[in-house]
């Protein structure tokens, strides 16, 4: 069986698919497993890159700083005019040191990170390489969000139930925007942003299926579920 750490993901809805085929997966976040799992490691992901793993998939590194949509926030009071704000390019350095360190890290061979459309200041300090954007429609799951994934020694996803968006304007296609929706402030802006991070069933059906095809001991999904009824 391949060993997967599941970066930044608490949800451990890709740890749980990937465990599904038979791998030893185990999610890693400084909070704990939603789903209380024994197979969750509370701590920072950098701390445990060196313990043996075929894979690193990050699925949500901080990225509100990074994403293209605060980068006016990068200057006081979102004006340029205004010049810098000193604490929000601090927090953009750090981000991007962050996420250097977990694409980078060429101990564990294969390696998928999670990224935002980035604003040029956060490419330029990342050195974000090539990016797949895939979005939850590509894989059975009826929402709008691109998920951009920097990939090293991995295949780009290919889509498994492709849907076809509603048309703009009408109630469906509110109803698949609701991702996007739910981004706001107030006393709910942390869940609203937890919501807005977790990956979606179809997402992590696909990493799973089609990355973990590549890791050593990797078992069908069919072979599996017949083992399973065996037992």
């Amino acid at each position: 069986m391949g060993r997967v750490l599941i970066g930044c993901e608490r949800s451990g809805v890709l740890r749980r698919e990937f465990e599904k085929l038979g791998h030893d997966a185990w999610s890693c976040d400084l909070e704990k497993a939603d789903d209380g799992s024994n197979h969750h490691i509370r701590g920072n992901v950098l701390d445990h890159l060196d313990d043996g793993w075929d894979l690193l998939a990050v699925m949500h590194p901080p990225c509100t700083v990074l994403c293209n949509s605060g980068v006016k926030w990068l200057y006081i009071g979102g004006k340029k005019v205004n010049g810098p704000e000193p604490t929000r390019w601090a927090e953009l350095e750090q981000a991007a040191a962050f996420y250097r360190a977990l694409r980078d890290a060429r101990q564990i061979p294969r390696r998928a990170v999670e990224n935002p459309i980035m604003h040029r200041h956060a490419i330029q300090l990342t050195r974000r390489g090539k990016v797949q954007f895939v979005q939850p429609w590509h894989h059975g799951d009826p929402f709008f969000k691109a998920t951009g994934l920097e990939l090293i020694e991995l295949p780009p996803l290919r889509d498994t139930n492709r849907l076809t968006p509603p048309r703009l304007g009408t109630v469906e296609h509110k109803a698949w925007s609701a991702v996007h929706r739910a981004s706001g402030w107030g006393k709910l802006a942390a869940d609203r942003a937890r919501a807005r991070s977790e990956t979606f069933p179809g997402i992590a059906l696909a990493m799973a299926s089609q990355w973990g095809s590549l890791l050593p001991g990797h078992v069908e999904a069919e072979q599996m579920e017949l083992f399973r009824e065996a037992a």
